[in-house]
């Protein structure tokens, strides 16, 4: 994981050569949202909010189960409201996590669109090991597909998110967002472009980006609780939190940016 420490920090450095206002400034708490889907209401969840230097969810199937529980968190300013990111904030974030325990599910990073908590993954899932991003704004994006990554449970990992808005955000010039898996050898998505979004939905929303306003945190979603026996568990664990304001617009010369992607190699 050194890489991606090294990454943060050329990416806060290259923010202030290039100049760029500090748009929403840094999370300084996380707060939780349990049972976003609550499938199995019976089920003992356990919740540990330790942010910065920890956040842990362990859910526990307690019989009559349905499919899925789904528990989110969320950067925050103030420890009781989630950070509310326009479509124009530039930002990096990123943490730790790892899955464990005998049962499966999905879990990882999110930016979320302003209708839903609960899309916008950058997804690590058991017990396929499938990688990959989609839902909401997110472009998608498979590092199973593209690097042949998998997950394996029990093991930490570190995502990444770098949102870069633009002066135009337009067709010509929208918005990018890149993703990095290192699972300590990293890879990268390299920029991916934003689409439209909805114009009847502009204002208040905006187009070409993350949109007005988005949310960004972690989950966890316990799947096929209904066919685990009681007592089966599924634990996820989040450490190592970045974040970098990356002000309301991010220019960054490609020949600075080609000595960030030198850190991979």
């Amino acid at each position: 994981m050194r890489n991606f420490a090294k990454l943060i920090i050329t990416i806060a450095l290259v923010a202030m050569a290039a100049g760029s206002a500090l748009a929403v400034g840094v999370p300084n708490s996380a707060v939780v949202i349990p049972r976003v889907f609550n499938d199995a209401p019976f089920s003992v969840l356990t919740v540990q909010n330790l942010y910065p230097t920890g956040i842990c969810f362990t859910d526990e199937v307690v019989q009559p189960a349905g499919w899925a529980n789904l528990h989110v968190w969320r950067l925050s300013q103030d420890g009781v409201s989630p950070m509310e990111f326009a479509n124009n904030d530039g930002f990096a974030v990123g943490a730790s996590v790892r899955v464990s325990g005998d049962g499966n599910g999905e879990a990882g990073l999110q930016i979320t669109p302003w209708w839903s908590e609960a899309d916008g993954r950058f997804n690590i899932r058991t017990p396929d090991g499938e990688v990959a991003v989609f839902g909401g704004r997110l472009p998608f994006y498979s590092f199973t597909a593209n690097h042949g990554k998998s997950y394996v449970k029990g093991t930490w990992v570190h995502l990444t998110m770098i949102y870069r808005p633009t002066n135009d955000m337009d067709a010509t010039n929208p918005a990018t967002i890149e993703y990095i898996y290192d699972d300590g050898i990293a890879v990268s998505s390299g920029q991916l472009p934003f689409d439209e979004g909805n114009p009847s939905e502009d204002p208040p929303h905006g187009l070409w980006g993350i949109l007005n306003y988005a949310h960004a945190g972690g989950y966890m979603q316990y799947n096929n609780m209904v066919g685990q026996p009681a007592g089966t568990q599924m634990k996820t664990e989040f450490c190592g939190f970045t974040f970098v304001d990356l002000g309301a617009v991010v220019s960054i010369e490609a020949s600075t940016w080609g000595d960030v992607k030198a850190l991979f190699r």
